[in-house]
């Protein structure tokens, strides 16, 4: 895999009313340069009340939107839930599930992700599976036990590259300012790539390796640079177009 098939992908979190669709047609004017000549993804993922009007604004441009959530089921009584089908209905063409902010604040178990990600593949969305340790994980040595067993328990059986993304997120690392090093990064993405490719063979060596925590304009070379890493997904610096773009920019300049 090159690193010109990078996906840079941001996700807006709860944060965004009608006046941040500027901030997206932004990014989607801006993408052609940002990119350069490189074959680069850009993906944005929006609060739900922003999906439709979002899809409209950024339409025949080369941006793809996502959601950030989706319930395991394709209709029903679940109050306040959206299903993978309604996403896909309002313009996405791809849905986080996994986030560490799901699984701490709605206690959401790898087994619940998994049928997350089904869902997501019977609406014909891509599927964003988060993996990633806390910092007390960490401290214990207990990083690599933590996203082994995420792995196995929550990526469904039939993964593809065309279907599924992995977001690394060391929990202690969003929205802290805190970046592991670059040894770190490389050892857990070159994990994730072996539990890959002894899962699913050939088309484990295709699936894209996303890190997500703390990527900014300032380290996103350095970060994008590591084996396996694939591309990002970043959360505060998505609500910029020009940190955003910048981000990609520097993608588009690693041979």
């Amino acid at each position: 895999m090159t690193k010109d098939s990078m996906l840079i992908a941001g996700n807006w979190k709860m944060n965004g009313l009608s006046a941040a669709l500027a901030e997206l047609q932004a990014i989607a004017a801006g993408l052609p340069a940002a990119c350069a000549q490189a074959d680069i993804a850009a993906l944005v993922c929006l609060p739900a009340s922003l999906l439709s009007r979002g899809a409209e604004a950024v339409r025949n441009s080369r941006l793809a939107l996502g959601g950030q959530d989706c319930h395991f089921a394709d209709s029903g009584a679940h109050t306040g839930d959206i299903a993978a089908p309604m996403l896909k209905d309002a313009g996405a063409s791809y849905v986080i599930v996994g986030h560490s902010e799901r699984r701490a604040d709605h206690c959401e178990t790898d087994e619940l992700i998994h049928r997350k990600a089904e869902a997501a593949w019977r609406a014909g969305l891509v599927a964003v599976l988060c993996v990633g340790e806390t910092l007390e994980q960490r401290e214990q040595g207990a990083a690599l036990e933590i996203v082994g067993r995420q792995c196995e328990a929550a990526i469904p059986a039939g993964a593809a590259a065309d279907r599924l993304v992995i977001a690394y997120e060391p929990v202690w690392a969003i929205g802290t300012g805190k970046v592991p090093t670059r040894d770190n990064v490389a050892e857990m993405h070159n994990f994730i790539r072996q539990k890959l490719h002894r899962r699913f063979g050939e088309m484990g060596e295709k699936i894209r390796l996303l890190y997500g925590g703390s990527v900014k304009p300032d380290n996103a070379a350095a970060l994008l640079s590591v084996p396996h890493v694939h591309g990002a997904l970043i959360g505060g610096a998505s609500l910029n177009h020009k940190d955003f773009l910048a981000i990609i920019a520097a993608a588009a300049t690693l041979p």
